[in-house]
């Protein structure tokens, strides 16, 4: 009896000194969010100019980060909304919408009226009903100087079918927050996790909320049981039996004054409702499937397959000193199954012949086609690969990056045991990266951009690659981009602020390269 009243006392301590952080960085970070609402409000003025819906053909959008994409759900169109860029003394944020039209191979930007304001590290969930849907909660505004932090708690719908924005107003929400993550589930959005950061001051989240798509009320879930620890950047997806996974995510703690230690998490739980019934009562239960686990990392992306099973990509693993962050990028493909319980590794078997011709990579390594014989058919950890980046002012960068290994087990759609084509040079695939924006449509994954580090420098990708998930081959380049014409400036201590101007493209900040792990 006494140790069960300790632990429940342990328990409840926990739940206090939470309460009392959260308290802390609260009180901190108000009078920061206060100051930075002037700018956002400045930005949603300008928003209010624009009265009709314009639709526009354009170029492919340029570089942006912590977007979201989203696979309309009746249309074959893929739908952009939001990020940031950084290019070394500012990052600009956006609120704009792309459409991608799939048949066409086109971009069109869309401008409707008031719209969400500028954010980043947002969480975007489609659901069918009326015509379509595209449901966003939270994210993040940085200041000009990338000092201060505005975290978003609102609740935005895009109807797809009139081409409309409404704010959605319901009490008792989450608080605001980035990186976090959300998923549909029967008629409800579920959101788990992420993180708020005020200039000192930073709290990750574990706490778990329901919106009500029928009645437009949010509730707090208090699943039974030990669910996972505080956390940012997690896998979050419906199985077919109904049951929500969640996996690995990015935290950090403070080890001493001015010094943070990131922890990338690996651990997996499934949190299910005991009666399968939206109303009832849910719980945690911890899981850890057979196969071939995904390394640690963080700044992975996820999606869904057709036969739903759950897909990750890339990422990045980090090496972290006291005073240094060193980073090995991926772009490595691993498939959940939850129905056998168990993890795949992503092997393409590569085309069907030999005849057909095969397109280089603009940004692969010259020597890469020497790789194939650096593993034997059953290696299964990363090749590391040099890759050098020329950037415009003709400086060299060299980054180490790892590579899914060649033979590495595993048929995530199929048990087919088809080996690659040996025959061929090296195949067309997105580089190594983290932060990648994925959607699933008609049985095909795309994968838009995502990020990557060469030195200090900060790489953000914009290229489109498509992979067929039933036939598992190649990749198919649809957008190529050439990381090195891309501009980057030097820090100045010049102290200068970017608040004025106009357009989409003047609010900025510096988000940190905490970020890129945490979103």
């Amino acid at each position: 009896m006494g140790k069960k009243g300790k632990k429940e006392k342990k328990g409840r301590g926990a739940e206090k000194t939470a309460a009392k952080m959260e308290k802390k960085v609260s009180k901190r970070s108000r009078k920061e969010e206060e100051d930075l609402e002037a700018l956002i409000a400045h930005f949603q003025t300008l928003d209010a100019t624009k009265t009709q819906i314009v639709e526009t053909p354009c170029p492919p959008p340029s570089p942006r980060l912590h977007a979201s994409l989203s696979a309309h759900p009746e249309k074959d169109e893929l739908i952009l909304f939001g990020g940031e860029y950084f290019n070394g003394q500012k990052t600009f944020m956006y609120n704009e919408l792309y459409i991608y039209n799939i048949r066409k191979d086109s971009w069109t930007k869309m401008e409707i009226p008031n719209p969400p304001p500028r954010r980043c590290a947002h969480q975007a969930v489609v659901v069918p009903q009326g015509g379509g849907q595209l449901w966003i909660f939270g994210g993040e505004f940085a200041s000009p100087d990338g000092e201060q932090f505005y975290h978003y708690k609102d609740l935005w719908v895009l109807h797809l079918a009139t081409k409309t924005w409404e704010q959605v107003r319901s009490t008792g929400g989450p608080s605001g927050r980035s990186g976090h993550r959300m998923v549909a589930w029967k008629r409800q959005l579920i959101l788990f996790g992420g993180f708020h950061e005020s200039t000192r001051d930073y709290i990750y989240y574990n706490d778990v909320y329901a919106f009500n798509l029928d009645t437009f009320v949010w509730s707090r879930l208090a699943p039974l049981g030990a669910g996972p620890t505080p956390r940012s950047g997690c896998q979050m997806s419906v199985t077919p039996q109904g049951s929500i996974v969640i996996y690995g995510g990015y935290s950090k703690q403070r080890v001493k004054k001015d010094v943070d230690r990131g922890t990338q998490h690996s651990d997996m739980f499934l949190l299910q409702p005991e009666d399968g019934r939206e109303a009832g009562r849910w719980a945690w239960t911890r899981i850890n499937p057979a196969g071939a686990k995904p390394t640690p990392r963080s700044g992975f992306s996820v999606a869904v397959t057709p036969n739903h099973q759950t897909l990750l990509f890339g990422g990045v693993c980090d090496e972290e000193e006291e005073e240094s962050l060193e980073g090995d990028f991926l772009n490595d493909l691993h498939f959940y199954d939850a129905t056998r319980g168990r993890w795949f590794a992503g092997q393409l078997k590569g085309p069907k012949s030999d005849k057909k011709k095969r397109r280089r990579d603009k940004t692969a390594e010259p020597g890469g086609a020497d790789q194939q014989g650096r593993g034997g058919a059953g290696a299964q950890g990363p090749l590391e690969v040099l890759r050098e980046v020329a950037t415009e002012d003709g400086t060299v960068v060299t980054t180490k990056q790892m590579v899914a290994a060649p033979g590495s087990a595993g048929q995530p759609l199929s048990d087919e045991e088809d080996s690659p084509d040996a025959a061929g040079g090296p195949v067309v695939e997105p580089s190594p990266r983290s932060n990648a924006m994925l959607a699933v449509k008609h049985g095909r994954l795309y994968l838009y951009g995502g990020m990557f580090e060469a030195g200090d420098r900060q790489v953000t990708l914009s290229d489109l690659y498509c992979l067929d998930l039933h036939k598992m081959q190649e990749w198919t380049v649809l957008v190529e981009m050439d990381p090195g014409t891309q501009e980057w400036l030097e820090e100045t201590d010049s102290g200068e602020s970017s608040e004025e101007g106009e357009g989409a493209e003047d609010s900025g900040g510096e988000a940190g390269d905490g970020l890129s792990r945490q979103a």
